[in-house]
Order: structure tokens, then sequence, then C-alpha cells
């Protein structure tokens, strides 16, 4: 472990380029129909608090809004922001702001935690910032790629230019897919005016740490420990936690209030990560996901996450030990424990279709 904190200072200290910058400009995708679970307009809703709230935000954001317009957010611990966004998909009501984001203020700068779903969030993340501190922005942590935590992230390089964007090392390989040409063009389909122009960002320090070991470094008083969780929900996964204050930023390892999406990464690596996470930190004084309230011990919504997981991998093998093929397995997943979790609509048939997918590959 020592090697690895003394790489991270290394490469901290000598990551002198600057952040590289892909322009990703398709035309909008076509044939794309209504969206079924955005965020519904003419309503508003944001909690007291955030922490342990039983109900998320439900936030319309303007398209007439300026970029220099700070974001609602709360405060979660000493000099600890919290940006607590919509449990919806993307959608013109929700502008992107589908996916949570943080920043911590230490005497020498601010650490962003993910950058919101769009280069316009991103501006208004940094304008939320400013009305914390005038510290500059020296690093910015994205725990993964998905579009509704990276897309902001042009924001942070425009406005520090000397800024340290710390990412998994498999961040690269999406920046250059197929994957976020198409993810771009579907963006652009609801959201052409606050997509123009972006650029996807190639982040300049790179945690390419064994399975779960954990990459240190410091900013001021605080120190940062990263821990590379795999390839578990995207093209390469981090958990931060904040030592001194003991808050562990989870990322999409699990999901509050919502069924997780499983799209990418590997369904097994999930379940493995959730049990090290609960392994390694079941004293942490808060668990903040990407999506839903930051949670207070025993957090219930990771053993939530992770019987979900459980429970469809059970149904999938079961149609698979009765030789049901893809569509057949499919229509007899239906989990109705969860039928009522926000979001089960949209991504509980494209799960069972994933892990259905993952077990066929493990045959050859």
């Amino acid at each position: 472990m020592k090697n690895l904190t003394f790489l991270l200072a290394f490469a901290l200290a000598n990551s002198g380029h600057a952040v590289e910058m892909v322009e990703i400009d398709p035309p909008p995708l076509e044939g794309v129909g209504p969206q079924l679970f955005g965020t519904q307009p003419g309503k508003k809703y944001l909690p007291e608090k955030a922490v342990d709230s039983p109900r998320p935000p439900h936030l319309t954001i303007s398209r007439h809004a300026g970029d220099n317009e700070p974001l609602p957010y709360y405060a979660i611990g000493p000099d600890t922001y919290f940006l607590f966004a919509n449990i919806a998909e993307v959608d013109g009501n929700n502008r992107g702001f589908n996916g949570n984001a943080g920043f911590v203020v230490t005497d020498d700068g601010v650490v962003a935690i993910d950058a919101l779903g769009t280069p316009t969030l991103g501006r208004r993340m940094i304008a939320t910032i400013r009305k914390v501190t005038r510290q500059p922005v020296r690093y910015l942590i994205l725990t993964h790629t998905h579009p509704d935590h990276y897309y902001g992230a042009q924001a942070f390089v425009e406005a520090f230019p000397d800024i340290k964007v710390i990412s998994h090392k498999g961040s690269v390989d999406y920046a250059y897919s197929s994957t976020i040409q198409r993810s771009v063009a579907y963006r652009k389909v609801f959201l052409p005016t606050d997509m123009k122009g972006f650029k996807a960002v190639v982040p300049n320090v790179l945690i390419d740490a064994p399975r779960f070991g954990k990459t240190t470094f410091k900013l001021g008083a605080k120190t940062f420990d990263l821990y590379n969780v795999d390839y578990q929900h995207s093209h390469g996964d981090l958990v931060l936690h904040q030592a001194e204050d003991n808050i562990v930023w989870i990322s999409d390892l699990a999901f509050n209030g919502r069924i997780t999406f499983m799209g990418d990464g590997h369904y097994k690596s999930a379940l493995e990560g959730q049990k090290w996470l609960l392994q390694t930190f079941p004293d942490a004084r808060l668990m903040v996901p990407g999506h839903g309230a930051p949670q207070t011990p025993p957090f219930p919504m990771v053993a939530r996450t992770m019987h979900y997981i459980q429970a469809l991998e059970a149904k999938i093998k079961s149609a698979r030990e009765r030789n049901l093929g893809l569509q057949d397995a499919v229509n007899q997943s239906e989990l109705p424990e969860f039928k009522n979790d926000p979001l089960y609509g949209l991504n509980h048939r494209p799960n069972s279709n994933f892990i259905f997918r993952e077990m066929e590959e493990e045959d050859f």
C-alpha cells in the first residue's frame, strides 16, 4: 500500500500536461421514443436535509437558467457539500440532472467529486462551488464515466486549466469508444443546446491499483483514499474515502431509492464490491451514492441493491437451467418485491438481459 500511495503522489506531482479533450459531435439519434421515466414538469420538491432523506428532490431545470446560476446543495459534513439530483431518466425537464455530485473544500483548494451530466450542468456546479469558496478546484475525481456523472467534466477543464482529473484507467477507453458516440447522440435528442460543443475529457491521472487496492493523496489537511472497485458498473469504477471525515463516496456500487442499472460492467463484480464495501467501511459516518440520499449506518441501500442483483441472478439461472432462451428468460424474470422501486420499469428487463448474456458468455 505504501508503494501505491507513493505512485499517486508522484503522478500528481508530475502530471503537468493539460487534460486532453476529444470532440464528440454525432448527429442526434434517430427513432428515440418519449421518455416514460423522466421528471414531471410543474412540480418542485427539495428535502430539508439530504442525509437519510426518504424522498429525493423533484426539480425541473429551466433551459433558460444561466451558467452562473448555482444549483441547490447541502452541507453533509465538515467542508463537504452534496448536490442531490432527481431520480429519473434524462429528459428535457431535468436536463441531465439525474446523478449526484459533491465537493470538499480544503485550505489548499477544492476536490470535486463527479461533474454532473452536461457541460452546462458542470458550469452550474462550478457556480455552486463559488457560493461556498473562492478556492480553485484543484482535483476532479470521476468515480466512473457514465454520462450522468461525467459529461460536465469539460466545464471544469475549461475553467481550471491546471486541474488534475483523476479516474479509473478504463475511463480512457470510454472516451474513444463507440458507446460514447451513441450516448452523446441520444442526449442531443433532448438537450441539443446543453450538449453543443461537447468534448470528452481524458483524465490525466489514472488509477491502476490492484482490485480493492487503495491509492492516497492529500490536499490541505484532508486525506483522500481512492479504491479501485474494478469493472463492476462501467468501464472502471472508484470509491472515495474521506479519511478524517469518515465519509465514503460509493459511486454507483449501490443505489438508494431506485433500481440499479447493469448495462455495463459485470454483475458478479458488483456483488463482490458490495460485500467488500460493507466489510471495509462498517463504521463509516456516511455513505454517499451516485443516486439517492446519503445514508448513515447500517447502509440498507447496499444490502437492498445486493439483494436485487442476487434475486435476479437466481431467476435467470433458473430459466437457463430449464433451457429457456433469452426472451423467455427475460419475460419470466419479474421480481414483485421490487416492482414499486423507481426506475424498475426502465431498468429491470435490460438488467435481466444483461445477466443472461453474462451467464451465456461464461459458458464459452
